[in-house]
């Protein structure tokens, strides 16, 4: 699973921000949290491992 650079600047060389499967988690986690059924019963480390599921998920799903 490739996880390259969400934001890449092509000006510089080195490895900080954020990666493209935090950006889907953190995406993912905002969307979960908008969601009242979800937020009523939420435990909020399920809900973080639901998002990075999910950006795992999309990571996998763009290599093909």
């Amino acid at each position: 699973m490739k996880n390259e650079k969400a934001f890449p600047n092509p000006h510089l060389r080195d490895d900080s921000g954020m990666t493209l499967r935090d950006y889907f988690a953190a995406r993912a986690m905002q969307a979960l949290l908008s969601d009242s059924d979800w937020r009523q019963d939420m435990d909020i480390k399920d809900t973080a491992l639901a998002a990075y599921k999910t950006a795992d998920a999309m990571l996998k799903e763009r290599e093909q």
